[in-house]
C-alpha cells in the first residue's frame, strides 16, 4: 500500500457518491442533489489529483473507475433495483481481476 492509496480511496468514494446521486438530479432541475453532484465531483478530482503525486495516472485511473463501476453497479441494484445479467456481471469481474492483477504484480505501482 502506498501513501496514494488513502487519496485514491476517497476521490473513488467521493465519484460513486456523485454518481449515484446524479440519477436523482432529474436532468439537474434538482437543486439539492444537484449541488451533490458536482460537490462530489470537485471532491474526487481534488483527491485523485493529491493520489497522482506519487502514484502513475494510468494505475490510478484503472483503480478509480475499475472500483467506480463496480461499486455503482451494485448500489445501483441496492438503491434502484437495477438487475444486471451474466455477461454484465462476468464484465464486471473482469474488470475487478484486472484492478488486482495491477496492484498484486505490477512494478508500476511499486515505482510510481
Amino acid at each position: 500500500m502506498t501513501p496514494a492509496h488513502l487519496p485514491l480511496g476517497l476521490a473513488i468514494l467521493a465519484e460513486v457518491i456523485g454518481t449515484t446521486a446524479l440519477k436523482s438530479t432529474d436532468g439537474f432541475t434538482r437543486p439539492l442533489p444537484s449541488i451533490v453532484v458536482v460537490a462530489s465531483y470537485a471532491m474526487s478530482f481534488y483527491f485523485l489529483a493529491l493520489a497522482l503525486k506519487t502514484m502513475s495516472t494510468g494505475v490510478a485511473y484503472a483503480t478509480w473507475s475499475g472500483a467506480g463501476i463496480v461499486l455503482i453497479a451494485l448500489l445501483g441494484w441496492l438503491l434502484h433495483g437495477q438487475r444486471l445479467d451474466g455477461p454484465a456481471m462476468a464484465g464486471m469481474a473482469m474488470i475487478v481481476g484486472g484492478v488486482a492483477v495491477i496492484h498484486l504484480f505490477s512494478e508500476s505501482v511499486k515505482h510510481a
